[in-house]
């Protein structure tokens, strides 16, 4: 069976945890962030899990991490 490609996006975007789940970083955090409040960007910080329903996806997307 050939090798499979990585998705070049998803390989930028997302990490496998220990436990197989997929953790993410939050949108809206790159530019324009003068008019965004201090509490929310600073919330955009943090790190979230992706969607169950989204997770096999994004796991066919990166195969190799």
């Amino acid at each position: 069976m050939p090798k499979l490609k990585t998705h070049s996006g998803a390989k930028k975007r997302f990490r496998l945890t220990k436990s197989g789940r997929v953790k993410r970083s939050h949108a809206y955090k790159s530019h324009i962030l003068t008019k965004k409040t201090s509490k929310r960007k600073r919330g955009l910080r943090q790190g979230a899990y992706a969607d169950v329903t989204n997770e096999a996806a994004i796991k066919r997307m990166i195969p190799y991490k």
